[in-house]
């Protein structure tokens, strides 16, 4: 029974890892974007929303860019939550990497509130894999005195 109990403590905290995961790995895209130093005007094709959820609906803001790279290439880029003010035809102006620039951005680059917010997602996943080695390791105790 114990083994159960672990099973799923490490089911919940490889859950919280990977979510721990995309969300750093968007935020240094994010970075990477901004700090990459190339810009390029573009069009904005497509404005769209998505809604997720059942009772408390999430709706995302997206946005589809076509623009030109600095070294003649037509991109298009798909971004999603971005400013909900850009709307279909405007021109904006989107940072990228040069080795990336399929990941381009309109997004504001706001470091601090990215590096706050990065702290909370890890404390989260600290706290959560905290918990579940703890319910593993007494789960396991538990059910060994049984015996």
């Amino acid at each position: 029974m114990g083994l159960i109990f672990c099973a799923v403590a490490a089911v919940i905290a490889c859950g919280a890892l990977a979510m721990g995961g995309v969300l750093l790995r968007r935020a240094l895209r994010l970075r990477a974007a901004w700090r990459g130093g190339l810009t390029a005007e573009a069009r904005c094709l497509r404005a769209y929303t998505t809604t997720s959820g059942g009772d408390s609906p999430i709706t995302h803001q997206h946005h589809v860019y076509e623009f030109t790279t600095g070294d003649g290439r037509q991109m298009r880029v798909s971004e999603e939550d971005g400013p909900a003010t850009i709307v279909e035809g405007d021109i904006v102006v989107l940072r990228y990497a040069a080795d990336a620039p399929e990941r381009a951005t309109a997004k504001p680059y706001r470091p601090v509130a990215l590096a706050v917010g990065m702290g909370c997602v890890a404390l989260f996943v600290l706290f959560v894999v905290g918990f579940c080695v703890f319910f593993a390791v007494t789960a396991l105790a538990v059910t060994s005195e049984d015996f």
